[in-house]
């Protein structure tokens, strides 16, 4: 658990839900016996600084239709913006066109995923059903073997079944700026989403925020989607700069066997990594690293 046992008298009811839906600190918890009960956190909880997070599993004490969450069990991983834990896999979304694609911003999204032990990213390209764009070209060329691309058409439905497939028996969330169709591909993958989808901003070329709040969605047995609000930036100020390359997955075959133990891959001799910049790893991701790695340190140095 996340908290330490309180006492509770032995006349309550004590059952055990997941957290499904959260706004505004009231959550939606579904509970073993088939019920959806309403309720805030404990006050201890939230004197001990936790805070629910959507799939969290928690204990709850049912009172009629409401209930009080006592404790939330361990988490295997938590993001915080947006906040929902216990995560299998992220789909990293954005439009092929119409907003284009920021690959600057791209990378940052399947770093935050890879630092928050996410077992499967896929980055998914929407909007494939106009005509093929050079950043659908440059994201097949960038990514191809290093993460799963899938290209889909929440528009026409084209690529739909072939990603749902990739979500079988998973927990996921499906994470990107606003405007790339992140809703109008849930109301695809889970007709019964109702999402609520917004049109691209003619002045600005940016998305409207259409998503509120997080809210899980079941597929199928033991297969479920969860939706987030839209945002365009990604704080990697938290990251530790010497964790870095280890979020680059075309990295991993040569982060040992450098001159420097402590090696950084950036200025230093005898750098096995760099050896590689141009063939086995590409020019503008290792740039991005370095781009990344400079600005995290500068963030540190603040404190």
């Amino acid at each position: 658990m996340l908290t330490e046992n309180c006492p509770i008298q032995s006349t309550i009811d004590i059952m055990r839900g997941r957290i499904i839906k959260g706004v505004g600190g009231l959550y939606s918890v579904a509970c073993d016996d088939g019920k959806i009960y309403k309720g805030k956190a404990r006050g201890l909880l939230r004197k001990q600084g936790i805070k629910p997070a959507i799939d969290d599993y928690a204990e709850i004490t049912p009172d009629g239709e409401e209930c009080v969450i006592v404790s939330i069990h361990e988490r295997k991983n938590m993001l915080i913006r947006p906040k929902a834990a216990n995560i299998d896999c992220a789909v990293i979304v954005f439009a092929s066109a119409n907003p284009d694609i920021n690959f600057d911003l791209l990378d940052r999204f399947l770093i935050l995923a890879e630092s928050r032990s996410i077992e499967d990213i896929i980055i998914c390209i929407n909007k494939c059903d106009l005509e093929v764009s050079e950043g659908r070209k440059k994201a097949e060329r960038i990514y191809k073997g290093i993460y799963p691309v899938c290209f889909v058409s929440a528009e026409s439905g084209e690529g739909i079944d072939g990603l749902k497939s990739r979500l079988r028996g998973k927990v996921s969330v499906l994470a990107g700026p606003s405007g790339v169709g992140k809703s109008s591909i849930i109301n695809r993958i889970v007709p019964f989403g109702n999402m609520e989808t917004g049109e691209i901003s003619e002045k600005i070329r940016r998305g409207r925020h259409t998503t509120r709040h997080i809210e899980l969605l079941q597929i199928d047995s033991g297969s479920y989607i969860m939706d987030t609000p839209g945002f365009s930036s990604v704080d990697t100020d938290s990251l530790d700069p010497e964790s870095l390359p280890r979020f680059f997955r075309e990295f991993a075959p040569y982060l040992t066997g450098c001159y420097y133990r402590d090696c950084r891959h950036m200025e230093e001799p005898g750098c096995i990594l760099k050896e590689q910049v141009g063939t086995n790893i590409l020019t503008e991701r290792y740039e991005r690293y370095r781009r990344m790695y400079n600005e995290i340190k500068k963030g540190l140095k603040k404190y």
